[in-house]
């Protein structure tokens, strides 16, 4: 299946924390919308592996995007390396999607600045034809999006560009708090309290879209930053 839009981060709920309002835009939009998750977020202190699987294929079904993988790298020990970049050059040339979201240039947690990095240098690898890969016994042809983007995770980047996600922003939330290991999880609860389970940070959350909305006059935004200048053929369709 050819996408549109490829948001591939590295955890489970990465995808619908920085870009869940983008995602469910564009597929109201009648765009092919889909999720590569790096990771199985193994090494999360709640949940397990299985629950964060359940939880993604739930938030999957909410946003409604066509497609969800993981390609089940090792959670806080991949590498930026030949093998951890022929997974994801197979995934990119598999679903050869037009744009790339992936994770923040730096955050809070070392995953994300290390994810980013490293699908930036998968896609530029998987334009070059030389490197041969196989999905089901079929050599790929080489392929490269026409544009990268970074979400805006823990950490405050001034952004490129600003999308507006307004009336999208209660299908976001609800694909968050699909994660129910995760996030606005009650005091009472058996396992360790995280900095994201208190539910102060949905509240923060909804602040930083909020904060994003108000430089281009709409209630609730996401941001995103480009390795590269952005180039438009209109200016009067910028807010």
């Amino acid at each position: 299946m050819k996408l549109d839009l490829m948001v591939m981060t590295v955890h489970p709920d990465d995808a619908e924390l920085g870009a869940g309002g983008t995602i469910a835009k564009y597929i109201a939009a009648g765009k092919k919308v889909g999720i590569v998750d790096l990771t199985q977020g193994e090494l999360g202190t709640r949940g397990t592996s299985e629950t964060r699987k359940q939880e993604a294929a739930k938030a999957a079904e909410i946003l409604g995007v066509q497609v969800r993988e993981n390609l089940g790298l090792r959670d806080g020990f991949f590498a930026n390396d030949e093998e951890s970049q022929l997974i994801i050059i197979r995934a990119i040339r598999k679903y050869q999607p037009e744009i790339v979201i992936t994770n923040a240039l730096d955050d809070r947690h070392p995953d994300h600045g290390r994810a980013s990095k490293l699908v930036n240098d998968a896609l530029f690898l998987s334009g070059l034809r030389r490197i041969e890969t196989v999905e089901e016994g079929q050599v790929q042809e080489a392929f490269r999006p026409r544009l990268q983007l970074q979400v805006i995770q823990d950490k405050y980047i001034q952004p490129n560009i600003i999308l507006d996600i307004t009336a999208f922003w209660e299908k976001k939330e609800q694909s968050i708090l699909a994660y129910t290991t995760q996030f606005n999880v009650s005091a009472d609860d058996n396992e360790p309290q995280t900095y994201i389970s208190n539910p102060d940070f949905m509240e923060s959350t909804r602040g930083r879209a909020a904060e994003l909305g108000r430089n281009i006059q709409v209630k609730y935004a996401e941001g995103f930053t480009a390795r590269k200048l952005l180039g438009v053929h209109d200016i009067f369709q910028l807010l």
